[in-house]
């Protein structure tokens, strides 16, 4: 199976190379569009600022190739926040996948949600073997709104979406490579789609 780390200078991409070589897989580190459209999964990472973020998938023809993948794709934390319509950081638009407006935390809390937090409402077989309320590890200032994509919910003052599908697309907020074992099985049922 050929596993494609889109590699756009964004991500926490050596985590997840572990990660996913602790479930017995190897995967590449791409820019290229062609190693993209040919992978069987694609991994969308991200951590940083969106409209930096954006700037550099723009830069590299990779904004206009996301959205066209027919493959399971994957977007962690900033990867999936930047598959949606749009972000209030930095007013970025999106890539228009998901149909969600990414906003900030509001000031009565502590921002950024650093840590652990419990995820429930588990749809799709991205979830598959995993009980309702298990934590998660989260570290972001943003969060998309619950919607009709929502595969999962998580709460910091509000009820937020902690993962959302949409046909072959799949994204999480939280860090499935930083999320013990728990994200462990859901990265082993992303790869198994």
């Amino acid at each position: 199976m050929k596993i494609v780390i889109i590699n756009y200078g964004a991500g926490n991409i050596q985590s997840i190379k572990f990660a996913i070589r602790r479930l017995g897989y190897e995967a590449l580190l791409s820019d290229d569009p062609e190693e993209i459209r040919q992978a069987d999964k694609v991994i969308f990472p991200g951590v940083g600022e969106a409209s930096s973020a954006m700037k550099k998938l723009r830069a590299s023809g990779l904004d206009k190739i996301i959205p066209t993948l027919t493959q399971p794709v994957l977007g962690i934390c900033l990867g999936m926040q930047l598959m949606c319509h749009s972000s209030e950081e930095g007013q970025t638009e999106g890539l228009g996948i998901f149909d969600a407006d990414v906003v900030r935390f509001s000031n009565r809390v502590k921002v950024p949600q650093i840590g652990w937090n419990q995820i429930s409402n588990l749809k799709t077989p991205l979830f598959q073997g995993v009980g309702e309320k298990k934590h998660i590890y989260l570290v972001h200032s943003y969060y998309a709104p619950l919607t009709k994509e929502t595969i999962a919910e998580s709460e910091y003052d509000v009820k937020y979406s902690a993962a959302l599908g949409k046909d072959n697309f799949y994204g999480t907020q939280f860090h499935p490579e930083k999320s013990s074992k728990v994200g462990q099985r859901i990265l082993g049922n992303f790869l198994e789609m």
